[in-house]
Order: structure tokens, then C-alpha cells, then sequence
């Protein structure tokens, strides 16, 4: 059962110290989404996207895992013979002010 922010507050601790959740559409600075996040050590992940929240759905095995791995593999590989390139999984990419995503799979210039 869905709850509002303001049930998890009082449910949780006192509403004058306690951080909010991270509800899916907030609009937050990188700043605020970081500090709400770092509260939620129990979510697997969120994006903040041009200002907004998002948190996805969980993922399937054929559907996603499977193809994860392969590219994944890929990238490694591609790493492994590449210099100056390095190669993450599922890691947080700060881009700008606005944007926090966390891509599947990630290849940047080392």
C-alpha cells in the first residue's frame, strides 16, 4: 500500500528533523536529491533528470538482465583494449546542476 510522505514521516522520525523521501516527479536541485537519496539507503535507485526525480521499475531477467550482461561484457572487453577509457556499472554520473543519472552501463574517457 502506497503511503504520502507525511504517514512515512510520522511513522518514522519526528517530522522537525527528519529528511523526506524521495517521491518519483519532485523537482529538486542535485544538492537536495543527493541529501534525500543518502537518507534512503534501502532504494536501489533514482535519476534526477533536468530537476526531476525518477525511479524506475524493477527489472527482468530476459528483458534487461540478459542484455545487460552482454553489454557489459562488450564494454570490457573494449575497455581492455582501449587505453583511456574506463568502463562502470549501474554508477552515479553528475553531469550538471540538473542531472544525476545513474546509467546501466557507462563508458567515459578516464
Amino acid at each position: 500500500m502506497a503511503t504520502s510522505t507525511g504517514e512515512r514521516l510520522a511513522a518514522g522520525r519526528p517530522a522537525a528533523t527528519a529528511v523526506p523521501p524521495l517521491e518519483p516527479g519532485d523537482r529538486l536541485t542535485r544538492d537536495e536529491f543527493e541529501r534525500r537519496y543518502q537518507a534512503m539507503p534501502e532504494l536501489k535507485k533514482a535519476e534526477l533528470i533536468e530537476g526531476v526525480v525518477y525511479m524506475p521499475s524493477p527489472v527482468r531477467v530476459r528483458r534487461h538482465g540478459g542484455p545487460h550482461a552482454k553489454i557489459i561484457t562488450w564494454l570490457g572487453y573494449y575497455e581492455a583494449g582501449t587505453p583511456g577509457v574506463a568502463v562502470a556499472d549501474n554508477a552515479t554520473a553528475r553531469l550538471d546542476l540538473d542531472n544525476e543519472p545513474q546509467p546501466d552501463a557507462m563508458l567515459y574517457v578516464a
